[in-house]
């Protein structure tokens, strides 16, 4: 993610990615393109304007692949305009709720005006959007302390204080600090990060007893399921055939099924208004085509905040907590981010760093002072960009595509509703066997590297937050290094990480104490 000498912007700067049978990498099967090799040559000329502003051939990408890309990435995200708004629109301490439809709204225009700026200011293809793992941090506190303005206001400040870092080079250096074997087992804890999620989504594990269960009952039952495994199947047919599109044909595939089979057996949604729950029914989205495509967006809550309210209601040093809490999810989400999707992509440089990351890091900073002023929480770096990454994209016009099309989705917030859950999942499975790739590049012969390389690929999943495996592996990192003689190799700055992430761990006694 740090900007370092700039040796190039292209893939043939970065170090490669582990590599099939073949010789390509995951995200070039993927994608239906063989890989570059080093001996290609120079690189190639820009045909245009366009291809010269966004480095489309110098990273051997075309125009075709990043707006099949954006499409994959947008598709794949989707979701969360309609799931920012369940989450944000309980009561908040005051009894006060945010609208569905004004969230609903709010969130696809800040998500495509970021990523928007995203694609065009650090022209690499991540999308942003609302933090989910923020969204429920955010929402516990609106629910327990603060009024949503309030919570808003700490959010504001929270991405304020990374902007400061970024500027001062402290977050650029933060990510350099941290060890190639650390970043690579980010990379990993992702991609199963990933897996997880989309089996989540389709309902293919689910809290059970004693933590999760199988389905339904033990069994893939329900129509939903089926819908969820022919994806997949479909999904991993065409990426091994390498066909070009594959994750965005597996999506528009899955959910043309989806729809019909909602037709004809009428399943439902898997919890009704009443609060009741049909075990079989579609996991978020109904995929039933809607009475209306286009509606006017309401986007009254737009700079509905108030800076320093939280401060006034629950004391100074009870709201800084919050704010660091908040902060050091934004910070270290983004790291593993930039990481793994950067990797996926082949963009890194031999040092596990993303070239010219500067601009990146500060649209992110931006994004999360901007989700919190209009009411819809802290925006940041998607993990969902690594499927327009693994369907072909590399620059940053695959995220002005996907930018886009959030805009253009605030008049059809009806129309995105179609796709489910259950036929975006496929393409997050299939991107998380993708990327677990790269755990042929850990170096195992060594416990005091391996045991933090486990606890970052074991705590993604397993809790839910990428936060907690770099903190996680980060602590443990230094500690063990320390303990077999080799404290010189760990950076001064990793000592300070692991100083905050023991204060992160500890933040409920330290929340209960003051």
């Amino acid at each position: 993610m740090p900007e370092k000498s700039r040796p190039s912007r292209g893939a043939s700067a970065a170090r490669p990615a582990a590599r099939t049978a073949t010789g390509d990498t995951p995200a070039d099967v993927a994608a239906g393109t063989p890989a570059p090799r080093r001996s290609d040559g120079p690189q190639l000329r820009p045909r245009n304007g366009l291809d010269r502003y966004f480095g489309i051939s110098a990273r051997r990408s075309t125009l075709g692949r990043e707006v099949r890309g954006g499409l994959t990435t947008f598709f794949t995200m989707a979701y969360i305009v309609v799931l920012n708004p369940i989450i944000l629109s309980g009561a908040d301490v005051t009894g006060a709720t945010l609208p569905f439809g004004a969230v609903a709204a709010v969130t696809a225009l800040v998500a495509g005006a970021l990523t928007v700026v995203m694609g065009v200011v650090g022209r690499y293809p991540f999308a942003l959007a609302t933090g989910l793992g923020i969204n429920a941090i955010v929402a516990v506190f609106a629910a327990t302390q603060l009024s949503w303005p309030e919570i808003m206001g700490l959010v504001v400040l929270e991405g304020l204080l990374i902007t400061v870092l970024v500027l001062t080079g402290f977050r650029r250096a933060v990510f350099e600090a941290i060890p190639p074997q650390l970043k690579t087992a980010i990379a990993v804890g992702i991609g199963f990060f990933l897996t997880i999620i989309g089996l989540a989504d389709a309902g293919v594990i689910r809290p059970g007893s004693p933590l999760i269960s199988f389905g339904v009952g033990g069994q893939l039952a329900g129509w939903p399921l089926l819908v969820f495994v022919v994806g997949l199947l479909l999904t991993a047919v065409l990426v091994v055939r390498r066909v070009k599109g594959a994750l965005l044909i597996g999506i528009v595939v899955s959910t043309v099924l989806a729809i019909v089979v909602e037709a004809v057996a009428d399943v439902g949604p898997r919890f009704a208004e009443d609060g009741t729950e049909n075990a079989r029914g579609w996991a978020l989205q109904v995929p039933a085509l809607p009475d209306e495509v286009v509606g006017a967006p309401d986007l009254s809550i737009v700079g509905q905040f108030s800076l320093f309210g939280g401060f006034e209601r629950i004391g100074v040093v009870a709201a800084l907590l919050i704010v660091f809490s908040i902060m050091i999810a934004d910070f270290f989400d983004t790291v593993g981010t930039v990481t793994a999707v950067g990797a996926e992509g082949r963009l890194l440089d031999e040092k596990r760093n993303l070239p010219g990351s500067q601009p990146v890091l500060l649209v992110d900073s931006i994004a999360a002072a901007a989700g919190g002023a209009a009411s819809v929480s802290s925006n940041t770096t998607y993990i969902e960009s690594a499927s327009g990454v693994a369907d072909g994209a590399r620059t940053g016009l695959a995220s002005v595509v996907t930018g886009v099309l959030f805009l253009v989705a605030m008049f059809f917030t009806p129309l995105v509703q179609v796709v489910p859950s259950e036929a975006a999942a496929p393409a997050l499975v299939i991107v998380g066997a993708l990327m677990i790739s790269q755990i042929r590049t850990l170096e195992w012969d060594d416990m005091s590297l391996v045991i933090p390389a486990f606890l970052t690929i074991a705590l993604m999943p397993f809790t839910y937050s990428i936060t907690n495996g770099i903190g996680a592996g980060v602590i443990s990192y230094v500690l063990l290094r320390t303990a077999v003689g080799r404290r010189r190799e760990v950076h001064p700055l990793m000592w300070v990480i692991a100083v905050l992430f023991l204060v992160y761990f500890a933040l409920e006694p330290l929340q209960q104490l003051f």
